[in-house]
């Protein structure tokens, strides 16, 4: 467990109260006769988290000291992830039948303040009373396992067939990830609006490619469309119209916004993420969701997460330490040494990988141009102009003039080990290739790619095609079974054979090989894992 303290005078005091005012959705009975239960709870017990105040981050940032910052939010993002919260807390939800948590999506509890009626809509739980709950293996931060997947309705049908089932993934490098995606975004938009400006130009059709760090989205059309307005100015000096046409696109939304998290590629930021997770799973209800002294789970709690919660935890996640291997750790002396034949086969095996065009999807590194890290983004695709509750940001200190920031290849705090002669060696941190780019070996490509029919859901949750999911990255895949959106595949070998669509020709391979050759490409899948160093105690 990692240590606890006071970071830099972060913790405010916990904001609870019971409802004073109507409740919306015809709730207001039920939650107040909720809220009075817990005045005993209130006199025996106490909350189990302390609240971050975005003020004071926002201080330490404006007074030039960004390192401590970011260790702050670190530090209480870490406490938020493992604490176990209570119904002081507002954890849980009033699912109805008495119910606080349920693994299973209640649209049939629609009632006064009951499931189906909470908002923001729910999808799925809660389940859990911390992330660590199911973000556990093979230790914290990891995946699930097959005891702890999310089933959702998102119609809300409560039709056993309309359900859909989520693996959980790990939450490594997951920072990594969305700057990726910030960077592939901005080349694809700067293509895209290249291809505007030819058109009004030329005053003729452009088609380009898109292709962002070598991954192909198909190509995009701009059609001219004449000019803002009609004056007699020259027409160098009048705003051109261009429109655009995504038929060719291919692998991201037609906004070209690359969107690195969920199982279909359908959030494009950590916070979003998680501020996601915090109310569907634990019923967590962050204020930029629902807005101060709303009770929209009507627990009886309101204000349960602040914006310094959600901003704490963006940084925590973020700075998850990089997936690593089995060569790697033994190299250091982290595990056994490997022997000459696993080697031999973790390298014939990469080879294979290679020769089946497993890696056209699974691409064994991206890079970044810069690995600065930073809540909110710089990039305003990637932050919220409003938050969903209709809070401005800004306002509420997530300032993008003064954001948290870290550098993702020196300053995670977790796995910094030493070398022979005692100094810091950065394991969780990405390494930087000679031309001074973060090298991000994710072995995967951040696009979409339709997987074939047996892979294909009873609803199209997102529109991009009930089919069609976003590659998979395979880093620390040998740590995290079981396999697949859905957890089915408890064998990397089940999740290959259930490959199809665009990966039909890279299974069909897998199923030629001999029986060596496919041993040594499991092994090689295996080789890539997960690790964390012990915390002291």
């Amino acid at each position: 467990m990692r240590r606890k303290g006071d970071f830099f005078g972060l913790r405010a005091k916990w904001l609870r109260g019971l409802l004073a005012t109507t409740v919306l959705l015809g709730g207001a009975t039920s939650a107040v006769a909720i809220a009075s239960s817990l005045d005993l709870v209130d006199d025996l017990h106490e909350p189990q988290a302390e609240q971050v105040s975005q003020a004071d981050l926002l201080d330490l940032v404006e007074s030039g000291d960004d390192h401590a910052a970011f260790e702050g939010a670190f530090e209480m993002g870490d406490e938020l992830f493992e604490v176990r919260f209570n119904a002081l807390d507002g954890v849980g939800a009033n699912v109805g039948e008495n119910q606080r948590f349920t693994r299973v999506p209640r649209a049939d509890l629609d009632g006064d303040g009951e499931w189906a009626n909470h908002f923001p809509r729910r999808e799925t739980g809660p389940n859990a009373q911390a992330c660590n709950e199911c973000h556990n293996r093979p230790f914290d931060d990891g995946a699930g396992s097959a005891a702890t997947p999310a089933h959702r309705d998102p119609t809300h049908s409560a039709s056993l067939d309309q359900f859909i089932r989520r693996d959980v993934p790990h939450l490594f490098g997951l920072g990594a990830l969305q700057r990726l995606a910030e960077e592939m975004t901005e080349a694809l938009h700067a293509t895209r609006d290249a291809a505007a400006k030819r058109a009004c130009r030329s005053g003729r059709k452009q088609t380009t490619r898109l292709r962002a760090k070598g991954v192909s989205f198909g190509a995009i059309t701009a059609i001219p469309g004449g000019h803002d307005d009609d004056d007699d100015e020259d027409d160098d000096k009048r705003a051109c119209r261009v429109e655009f046409d995504t038929k060719r696109v291919r692998g991201v939304s037609d906004d070209l916004v690359v969107r690195p998290y969920q199982w279909k590629g359908s959030v494009a930021t950590v916070r979003d993420f998680n501020r996601g997770a915090s109310h569907n799973e634990l019923g967590m209800q962050a204020v930029e969701l629902t807005g101060y002294g709303v009770d929209g789970d009507f627990d009886g709690v309101v204000d349960e997460m602040t914006i310094g919660d959600q901003t704490a935890l963006v940084i925590y996640l973020a700075a998850q330490p990089r997936p690593t291997t089995k060569v790697e750790l033994a190299s250091l002396g982290l595990i056994e040494p490997l022997s000459d034949e696993e080697q031999r086969a973790i390298r014939r095996g990469r080879r294979l990988f290679g020769e089946a065009d497993c890696s056209s999807c699974h691409r064994p590194a991206l890079r970044l141009l810069d690995p600065v890290f930073s809540e909110p983004s710089q990039n305003a695709n990637f932050r919220d102009e409003v938050f969903p509750s209709g809070l401005d940001p800004v306002a509420e200190g997530v300032n993008p003039k003064h954001p948290v920031s870290f550098d993702l290849t020196s300053d995670q705090p977790d796995n910094v080990i030493e070398d022979a002669n005692g100094d810091p060696v950065h394991l969780g941190s990405f390494r930087k290739d000679g031309q001074d780019r973060a090298v991000i070996r994710l072995f995967g490509d951040l696009r979409h790619h339709d997987m074939g029919s047996e892979l294909a859901e009873s609803i199209d949750e997102t529109g991009v095609g009930a089919s069609v999911w976003l590659t998979k990255e395979l880093w620390g895949v040998g740590s995290t079974p079981p396999y697949l959106h859905d957890g089915r595949a408890t064998t990397l070998t089940e999740a290959i054979l259930a490959h199809g669509g665009e990966a039909a020709r890279s299974r069909q391979a897998f199923e030629r090989m001999s029986r060596d050759e496919q041993t040594a490409l499991i092994a090689f899948l295996d080789n890539l894992v997960l690790f964390k160093m012990a915390e002291e105690e």
